[in-house]
């Protein structure tokens, strides 16, 4: 398993990887596009080459894309909803040109349509994004804090998404530690976390690890990550969060703010050492 944090892409996509090397990335992720909105830059062939070369030349093993904030599959706007099918099949066809193993996406919100029909339509707009798709880049769903009516903050339920959409092309989860923590999942306990993972969605459906700690205690349903050992999950828990990652193969992804993310990435690989 590789360790690496978000990186920006200011003043050019080919940049980023350059970037990840100085903070001691393995694997780093980006944006391809503005993350409030807005058209990304085209990835022509000629910058894909630059980008690619660019990865090689900073030891960069991969690069993981996070779809922009405002994708809402389960929108009562039919406009939001194609709209989100539009970008995140974008996004993957951009992975594609450049290389990405996998795109991650969140799903959107419940509140317009309640929950049962927000999950149907979510899996009706996933299976929209992924028809006739035929590229390299593989999509995965990341979990949610449970904010207000926010799909996918259970496992569980992440898991019956999955199984209604059943397309190979998405690979599976992108677990993210806060948000886990934040709805409910309380990895101070691991053995029990453990459990619940195997048991509501099994751990080999878990592609990536967004590593971050979190400012809110266990269960506050909210998104507030925190620098890694200086929240309410703790470095110890870390610990045998890296050594789950360690023996099924899976990167870890901060997403700190970069006054301190090197640290954050020193100490992931300390206790992965």
């Amino acid at each position: 398993m590789r360790i690496g944090c978000h990186v920006s892409i200011a003043g050019g996509i080919d940049l980023a990887p350059a970037r990840a090397r100085e903070l001691g990335c393995e694997v780093m992720q980006i944006f391809s596009r503005p993350p409030q909105g807005g058209k990304g830059v085209e990835i022509t062939s000629e910058l894909a080459a630059r980008f690619r070369q660019a990865m090689k030349e900073s030891a960069i093993a991969d690069v993981y894309i996070h779809t922009p904030y405002f994708i809402n599959f389960a929108s009562g706007s039919n406009r939001i909803r194609h709209g989100s099918v539009s970008v995140v099949r974008d996004e993957l066809e951009r992975g594609s040109l450049l290389g990405a193993k996998y795109v991650m996406t969140h799903l959107g919100s419940a509140k317009d349509l309640g929950n049962a029909e927000a999950i149907k339509k979510t899996a009706e707009m996933l299976k929209k994004c992924l028809k006739d798709y035929a590229g390299t880049t593989k999509l995965l769903i990341e979990n949610s804090a449970g904010a207000g009516e926010i799909i996918g903050d259970s496992l569980s339920e992440i898991a019956q998404i999955l199984s209604l959409v059943d397309d190979d092309n998405i690979a599976g989860i992108c677990l993210d530690t806060q948000h886990s923590f934040a709805s409910g999942y309380d990895w101070t306990d691991f053995e029990k976390t453990r459990k619940n993972i195997d048991q509501e969605l099994g751990v080999e459906k878990i592609r990536l690890i967004h590593a971050n700690d979190s400012q809110t205690e266990m269960g506050s349903h909210k998104d507030r990550h925190e620098h890694i050992g200086d929240g309410r999950i703790g470095t110890e828990s870390f610990r045998n969060i890296i050594a789950m990652a360690k023996v099924n193969g899976i990167d870890m992804l901060c997403e700190t703010e970069h006054e301190k993310v090197v640290a954050d990435i020193e100490l992931l690989k300390k206790l992965r050492g």
